[in-house]
């Protein structure tokens, strides 16, 4: 671990944790149930048993189609995690580790070391707070 979460700072992500699933991603056009829907639907009980202060939300969309199942990990203010690849039954425990982290992170920072296995290489976009903003760009902890 960095130590990025042993600090006692304010820059923790304030207000809640959300992970947004897109339940409008499928993978083929006569899938029954959309694959969106059913990360939603995997992922609820193994956040309520794992991470009980994130919140899950259904977002219509989240512009990465080509990519399903897609999930985005975000506070107030903190970074905006994009994932995508996912499989329901595999994605959730993954993503509800993530979660964790990221609550305990620096503007909810995740280094890619720190991310578990399954989510290394399936991210989409890492967009940084707008309350992190260092001249030359580092995420929180680099060069520490």
């Amino acid at each position: 671990m960095s130590g990025h979460g042993s600090k006692t700072s304010d820059t923790k992500p304030s207000g809640p944790v959300v992970v947004s699933v897109c339940t409008t991603c499928r993978l083929a056009s006569e899938e029954a149930t959309r694959i969106g829907a059913r990360m939603l639907e995997a992922l609820r009980p193994v956040m309520q048993a794992n991470a009980p202060d994130v919140k899950v939300r259904a977002v219509q969309c989240l512009g990465v189609c080509k990519r399903p199942a897609t999930i985005a990990v975000s506070a107030p203010d903190g970074y905006t995690f994009v994932f995508g690849d996912l499989e329901p039954q595999s994605g959730a425990e993954a993503v509800a580790a993530f979660a964790l982290s990221y609550s305990m992170g620096d503007y909810g920072f995740v280094p890619w070391a720190e991310r578990p296995e399954l989510l290394c290489s399936r991210l989409v976009a890492r967009i940084p707070s707008v309350k992190w903003s260092p001249e030359d760009g580092r995420p929180p902890d680099a060069g520490k």
